[in-house]
């Protein structure tokens, strides 16, 4: 289970997302920080009794950092105001697809797959699942991945990408940007005891969804 201290910082953080605060903060955020990495290292264990390939994770480099890089937005709030983690083979900046989870107030969810692949590894997963349309389709039309799941994340091209039949029957797989599955869960999972088998559970459910991802992009299987 998560802390309810852990949300009520993250709470505390949307309303008051300073420097200042921040700072005065810091042993509220380091507690916050070793709860988080802690369930991290105990989902981590039980990913890997289903995908060995995650190897040894370090909770700390799949945790992403609570601070944002404002160069580029008209948002310079310095912090972001949740936690996520990616554990994923080779590490968050392998490129593969992996077991993602985040906590924000109102926003609590554990995803999977690729969210913004590389041009290239994009156009290799459409080529995998074009030549390979049966195999995709026995993993999403799975009865507990569709239950689960639903469908695939995100945005989607207009039209078909280039160098594919129109007329392709499955024609809007290969459309996706991302190749990424999302199941949201309720906020007061996070404080029950059950929380560690609900998430590993539905990590345990995306597995064969990573694995023919990673397989297209030349990763394992």
């Amino acid at each position: 289970m998560i802390r309810k201290r852990t949300l009520d910082f993250l709470v505390a953080l949307k309303e008051n997302n300073n420097r200042q605060w921040f700072q005065a903060n810091k042993s509220w955020y380091e507690e916050v920080k070793k709860d988080f990495t802690n369930f991290i290292d105990l989902l981590a264990l039980e990913i890997r009794k289903f995908d060995p390939d995650i190897g040894q994770v370090n909770s700390h480099e799949a945790m992403f950092r609570i601070y944002r890089d404002v160069r580029f937005s008209k948002d310079k709030s310095p912090y972001k105001n949740n936690l996520g983690a990616h554990i994923v083979p080779g590490g968050k900046k392998s490129g593969l697809a992996g077991y993602y989870f985040h906590i924000e107030p109102g926003d609590i969810f554990l995803a999977g797959g690729l969210y913004m692949p590389s041009p290239d590894n994009l156009k290799k997963v459409r080529r995998e699942i074009f030549e390979n349309i049966e195999e995709f389709l026995s993993i999403i039309e799975n009865q507990e991945f569709s239950d689960y799941y639903r469908s695939i994340w995100g945005e989607k091209l207009v039209n078909p990408p280039a160098g594919y039949p129109k007329d392709f029957k499955y024609v809007d797989f290969l459309k996706y940007k991302n190749y990424t599955v999302i199941r949201q869960i309720p906020e007061q999972m996070l404080f029950k005891s059950s929380l560690l088998e609900e998430v590993s559970d539905g990590f345990r459910i995306i597995y064969p969804f990573n694995r023919f991802l990673n397989h297209a992009i030349g990763h394992g299987r």
